[in-house]
């Protein structure tokens, strides 16, 4: 049974820093595309970055780059997003997902596996 588990979210002031895991079982993260993606209220759900088995690539959405970085551990089978300089924008439910198609400049929000979701508030 494929499973994918976040943690690490919580409240943040602006400027600061967090760190999103994501644990998966079932299966091997080598084996999919791994992606994290976020929803705010009243708005949809975007894709904030992902990952490629292929060649390694990562994708990361224009308003985080610079700021956030995906990687994977495949000895613990986690995916993490380490979000660092916080703004009130990023604020959402991030949720991680496998087996979507991941580009250079483009990841589909129709994917396979979701996760169940970790809120990230950032607020002063």
């Amino acid at each position: 049974q494929v499973q994918l588990v976040e943690s690490g979210g919580g409240l943040v002031q602006p400027g600061g820093s967090l760190r999103l895991s994501c644990a998966a079982s079932g299966f091997s993260l080598n084996t999919y595309s791994i992606g994290w993606f976020r929803q705010a209220p009243g708005k949809e759900r975007e894709g904030v970055s992902c990952s490629r088995t292929s060649d390694g690539s990562t994708y990361y959405v224009d308003s985080v780059k610079g700021r956030f970085t995906m990687s994977r551990d495949n000895a613990k089978n986690t995916v993490y997003l380490q979000m660092n300089n916080l703004k009130p924008e990023d604020t959402a439910e991030y949720y991680c997902a496998a087996n979507m198609v991941c580009r250079s400049d483009y990841v589909s929000t129709i994917v396979s596996f979701w996760g169940q979701g970790t809120q990230v508030t950032v607020s002063s």
